[in-house]
């Protein structure tokens, strides 16, 4: 008796793994913002048992205060306890606007423009790193992605050498949550996103968005669901390049 309850329970179990198996894998990557909409995100990842990958920067909050700061130190380390992945966004989430002949990188930031070095570039870049593993006693994992998707060669090059490889997002990954919520409702945004996205397409959306009216970040749960239904898996860039520490 105990033998054939045995074998049911493993055929079951097969059963179950054959259900299981993925159509192709989807990477989502949420950066900082406002931080409006952090706690819904953390719920709907949860819910879904999915993991993302999330890029930070000090960033002004909804609540007076910036993104690493010791008051977000709670939140970044239920994440970490989630089984996420991190990246940089820089620090001061400024703009990359070009190189200069002599190797330098033009950096927008609080309305002035710095010139950045190898040296100095990379410390933008570690700044959220040594932060984030204040708050959190975990590392950043070795990717970055520059605010606004804006990179330049140098940047790219410069970044590579201390540890950090640029994570850019696929065309039918961008979920436009920064988009005029008049213009591009979400109820258009979801049905794009379930209708263009494909195997192996880097997803991006923010912790919270200043401009838009509506916020799209409801959306998460619904658009999970959908993808789910199609077969798809979620990894996180560090599963799909690797984590690199210690830089």
């Amino acid at each position: 008796m105990r033998r054939g309850l045995s074998a049911l329970l493993a055929l079951a179990s097969l059963a179950g793994a054959e259900t299981k198996k993925c159509t192709g894998t989807l990477y989502l990557t949420v950066d900082t913002g406002s931080m409006s909409q952090a706690e819904r995100i953390r719920t709907i990842l949860k819910k879904h048992n999915v993991k993302a990958t999330f890029f930070v920067a000090q960033e002004r909050t909804i609540h007076e205060d910036k993104t690493l700061d010791a008051s977000w130190a709670p939140y970044w380390k239920s994440l970490v306890a989630d089984g996420h992945s991190f990246g940089s966004h820089t620090f001061r989430h400024g703009k990359l606007t070009g190189d200069t002949p002599d190797g330098r990188i033009r950096y927008r930031v609080n309305g002035k423009t710095e010139f950045l070095t190898k040296a100095t570039f990379c410390e933008e870049l570690r700044r959220s790193d040594t932060r984030f593993a204040e708050l959190t006693g975990r590392k950043l994992d070795g990717f970055w992605r520059a605010p606004g998707g804006h990179t330049t060669p140098k940047a790219i090059e410069y970044a590579a050498s201390c540890g950090y490889r640029h994570v850019d997002w696929a065309p039918a990954g961008f979920l436009g949550d920064e988009l005029s919520s008049e213009k591009y409702p979400n109820t258009l945004l979801l049905k794009r996103a379930l209708a263009n996205l494909k195997a192996g397409d880097i997803l991006m959306m923010h912790l919270g968005i200043w401009s838009r009216k509506d916020p799209w970040a409801p959306q998460l749960d619904p658009l999970l669901t959908g993808l789910e239904a199609k077969g798809y898996c979620f990894a996180t860039i560090g599963e799909k390049y690797g984590r690199v520490y210690g830089r």
